[in-house]
Formats: structure tokens, C-alpha cells, sequence
């Protein structure tokens, strides 16, 4: 009978201490975004609203530099539809480096609404890593 108590106490003990407690991962992704093909810019779309379609509670942040900023470009965008429906959601971000936009020539008044900027792309990203995100590179 003592035999039966000792593993149910250990089990007991593990509930307890929280051992054995099932916390779910957040589901938060950051997409690293630097290309200037156009079926870069479809593929990036189409994962983003993948992640939200199988999480509606998930993260997700796309962050933009390099040679990707055509994509964000008003006149030039050619997923700006695209862009435009994802943007509606409160739990995505679309972030461009703002030493990009300088190297590229491109004023903020240039880009498609809701697109914000940051100081640094790269440093973004490993901020995001930092705190836990997953990280997925942009390309075909």
C-alpha cells in the first residue's frame, strides 16, 4: 500500500509545483524581409495570413530593408491589396528600416498607410529573437 502512496505523492508534488503544468508557446513570428522580387513580396503575404489563419491570436511582424522596399512604395507596391487587408489587423506589424528608406531614396510620405519604421531592421529582428519570436527569412 506505501508503494502506491509514494508515487502518488511524487505526482501529487509535480501537479503541485507545476512541473506537469502545459503552458502554450505564443505564437509570434518575425519575417525578415530584404528581396525585390515580386513573388517574394506574394510569399511573404501569403505566410503572414497562414500564421493568423492558424493562430487569429498570433504575432506577427514583417520587417522590411535592403532592396525590399518596392514593396511598401505606394506607386511601385504590387501587393499593396495585400498589404492593405493585413494591415487591418491589430496584431501585425509592418516595420521598415529607416536606414533603408535613406540609402533607397524613399520619404516616409512614399509608403502605403500603416507602414511604420524603425531606427534599425536588422537590430529589429534580433530583438525580436531576444524575446522568444521565431524568426523566418523571405525567400524562393
Amino acid at each position: 500500500m506505501k508503494r502506491l502512496l509514494i508515487p502518488a505523492g511524487v505526482l501529487v508534488f509535480l501537479l503541485i509545483t507545476g512541473f506537469l503544468t502545459f503552458e502554450p508557446v505564443p505564437y509570434r513570428v518575425a519575417f525578415d524581409m530584404t528581396s525585390h522580387d515580386t513573388v517574394d513580396h506574394k510569399i511573404v503575404l501569403r505566410w503572414a495570413n497562414e500564421v493568423l489563419n492558424a493562430d487569429p491570436n498570433a504575432k506577427v511582424e514583417i520587417v522590411f530593408y535592403g532592396k525590399s522596399l518596392d514593396m511598401l512604395v505606394k506607386d511601385r507596391s504590387t501587393v499593396a491589396d495585400g498589404i492593405a487587408k493585413l494591415m487591418t489587423k491589430d496584431n501585425v506589424a509592418l516595420n521598415v528600416c529607416a536606414v533603408a528608406l535613406k540609402n533607397n531614396n524613399i520619404d516616409k510620405s512614399q509608403l502605403l498607410p500603416g507602414i511604420k519604421t524603425v531606427p534599425d531592421g536588422i537590430y529589429e529582428l534580433v530583438q525580436r529573437q531576444h524575446e522568444g519570436w521565431g524568426y523566418i527569412k523571405v525567400s524562393h
